[in-house]
């Protein structure tokens, strides 16, 4: 049996807790069974955000004639474009692997982790398979997985998931997409752009359903224009005849009380089915009935407020935890293990002011309560929407768009939620204020920002007159 001071069972942020152990002198060992990075390097944010730069690039000469220069596509090799960029992960998954493989101090073994013990585990696959690891201190950052809905029929066709999507070399003619989050979102933007019929199959009332209800249903307004889009239908069935497949889907109510409606629903077609229904935790492959280790009723493991699991010296982040499936927020947690796993006192993870974004056309981002989450917690706000184009830079752009601030009565920042171009960087100043401030408006009214620059957007959006509540009163 092999013994290490440090045992990690995935490569994606779960080697900044690996890295940091082996600068304290510690011997650390590292367990994938996938390619070297991570869901995010590999099969999530990285590709996807390449491969979305792309799309934009091609609206961009699109919308050329909005401001009077004649511009023309004449050729797109979609698959080239591709092929870059898997190329491209490729080469840092296997440049993360060649880096661990010449580390004195990191061992790395390639196949799968399971639990013998709460600080044992055996490798299964793999050239290390059979292998038996035990450490005083293990780490489960091993992510999570697209989820697939129990639909009639799921089985017996074909179809994508994320993963497969973001290596198509060429765009299906017709796509159909079960699932309105983030993940539909912005691959139904990139295949849309590249040429695909794109039709979206959703549960909830608006796409982007974690998103504040104004900003969501501005966002599938913008897509309904572009797509075919079946908001409030769960798809109940799928089949596949002569190269086709076909999604039935019946209206669904959301809520406690909601669930499928028996009435007349909607049935599309499509030459390819992605889909992007969620994602699942990888905590059923990892053996934990051998262990004090426990999961919630949706199978992410439990942690406190240090990020420590049910059993003494196993810790656990990322994805697999469920808190935020994001990169930012897994990097964000590694960095809180290495404090407490080797700092002087423990310190509770900090998830206020955590900030999301939506790569789509047009961009979302968001951070702090939405107006929804308030109204049910009966707190008082106040309220401020200030769109793009009421900016000199805005209206230059043409840009769509919206930015909608809400504070407290005494000017407590409380929440942003941005709908227009590069909201993702846009929402990174209030980010700020909200952790670096005094998280009040004074921090953005007071700061200089450059003229004319989208960043105005931001300045006069928490300028101005809030409304109370919604209800109107100004604040």
């Amino acid at each position: 049996m092999d013994e290490v001071d440090l045992l990690v069972i995935g490569s994606g942020s779960g080697l900044d807790v690996a890295n940091a152990a082996v600068n304290q002198g510690q011997s650390v060992a590292v367990v994938e069974k996938g390619p070297l990075g991570g869901t995010c390097l590999n099969r999530g944010c990285i590709p996807s955000k390449l491969l979305l730069y792309h799309a934009e690039m091609l609206e961009t000469v699109e919308r050329a004639g909005e401001f009077h220069i004649d511009a023309t596509v004449d050729d797109v090799d979609f698959s080239a474009i591709v092929r870059e960029v898997n190329e491209e992960v490729e080469s840092d998954s296997e440049s993360i692997r060649e880096g661990l493989r010449s580390s004195p101090r990191h061992d790395l073994y390639e196949g799968e982790g399971q639990f013998v013990d709460d600080h044992t585990v055996e490798i299964v696959g793999g050239d290390d398979d059979g292998t038996r690891i035990r450490a005083d201190t293990v780490l489960i950052a091993a992510g999570t997985r697209p989820s697939v809905p129990a639909i009639d029929g799921i089985d017996d066709v074909d179809y994508l998931t994320s993963t497969e999507a973001l290596q198509l070399e060429t765009p299906p003619e017709r796509l159909v997409i079960v699932g309105g989050g983030y993940i539909a979102a912005e691959l139904g933007h990139f295949f849309e752009t590249f040429g695909s019929e794109v039709t979206i199959v959703g549960r909830r009332p608006n796409l982007l359903p974690e998103a504040d209800p104004e900003v969501a249903e501005a966002f599938t307004e913008r897509y309904a224009d572009r797509m075919t889009v079946h908001t409030g239908h769960a798809a109940t069935a799928v089949s596949r005849t002569d190269g086709s497949v076909t999604v039935e889907a019946k209206p669904y109510e959301y809520g406690d009380d909601g669930g499928i409606v028996d009435d007349d629903g909607v049935s599309v077609t499509g030459d390819e089915l992605l889909v992007a229904a969620g994602r699942t935790p990888n905590t059923d492959t990892l053996n934990l009935s051998e262990t004090s280790i426990e999961t919630d009723e949706r199978g992410f493991i439990e942690t406190d407020e240090y990020l420590r699991t049910t059993a003494d010296g196993v810790w656990a982040l990322g994805d697999i935890v469920g808190e935020y499936l994001l990169k930012h927020s897994a990097n964000h947690e590694a960095q809180a293990v290495v404090r407490n796993r080797f700092g002087d006192e423990l310190q509770p993870v900090d998830y206020s002011a955590m900030p999301f974004a939506v790569f789509a056309s047009p961009e979302v981002a968001g951070v702090g309560a939405t107006e929804d989450e308030l109204q049910a917690a009966d707190r008082e706000y106040a309220t401020r929407t200030y769109r793009y184009d009421r900016t000199a830079r805005g209206s230059a752009m043409k840009a769509e768009g919206f930015l909608k601030a809400i504070i407290s009565l005494e000017g407590e920042i409380l929440g942003c939620h941005i709908i227009g171009p590069q909201a993702s960087t846009l929402i990174e100043e209030v980010v700020v204020a909200m952790k670096a401030g005094s998280g009040t408006v004074r921090d953005i009214r007071e700061s200089v920002h450059v003229h004319p620059a989208l960043s105005e957007v931001v300045q006069r959006g928490f300028s101005g007159q809030f409304s109370r509540g919604g209800d109107g009163h100004t604040h």
